[in-house]
């Protein structure tokens, strides 16, 4: 079931640079190990209702209803454009208290959660990509769907976490850097506000 293809395929997905990884980095560049950890969880978290569609067949509906992929689709945008102006007004480098707590964490893990399952290209690609691996043999097609879907959202979460801590790792070079952070998060900001207007503006 797991041949090398798809865990080869499956890895190149999940590393090309995306919402959730530039989340992700742009969490643990500027705010530390422990919260870009929490984005990974959630922005993992959020590829399990497009996982779930997939598996039951509803990302067909969404991609056959013109009108309903439109709908989510410019939700989506407009949440990644909210994240922009946000990231673009905050003054200086951002801070994240520690007396927040575990609300604070939560809070960045439902940012991803809802900056991918805002986005209905997931449904449309988990739809087109996991039953490329789906043996036509197979006794328990669904099963066999699951299983590969788990594995997906592991490897994203691995990578995802990667990808933070790698981030955190950079940070301690940039702290002391006000006009540098500045411009890394001015650039974060442009990021997701091209993502946002390419996610309303491209067609299925």
């Amino acid at each position: 079931m797991f041949n090398t293809e798809f865990l080869l395929t499956s890895l190149i997905v999940v590393l090309i640079p995306g919402t959730g990884v530039i989340y992700t980095v742009s969490t643990g560049l500027f705010l530390g190990k422990r919260a870009s950890i929490a984005a990974a969880i959630g922005c993992t978290a959020g590829i399990i209702p497009h996982l779930t569609a997939s598996v039951l067949g509803l990302s067909m509906i969404l991609h056959m209803s013109a009108v309903a992929f439109q709908a989510v689709k410019l939700v989506g945008a407009s949440y990644l454009l909210y994240l922009a102006w946000s990231l673009w007004r905050e003054k200086g480098m951002i801070t994240f208290s520690p007396s927040a707590g575990d609300q604070g964490f939560r809070q960045i893990a439902i940012r991803g959660f809802l900056l991918n399952i805002l986005n209905p290209k997931l449904s449309i690609f988990f739809l087109a990509f996991l039953p490329l691996f789906i043996s036509p043999n197979s006794a328990t097609p669904t099963g066999e769907m699951l299983m590969l879907s788990l594995v997906f959202m592991v490897m994203t979460l691995v990578i995802f976490i990667v990808y933070g801590l790698t981030a955190t790792g950079v940070r301690k070079y940039v702290v002391h850097s006000p006009r540098l952070l500045v411009w890394l998060q001015r650039s974060f900001a442009v990021t997701f506000a091209a993502l946002g207007a390419n996610l309303a503006l491209t067609d299925h």
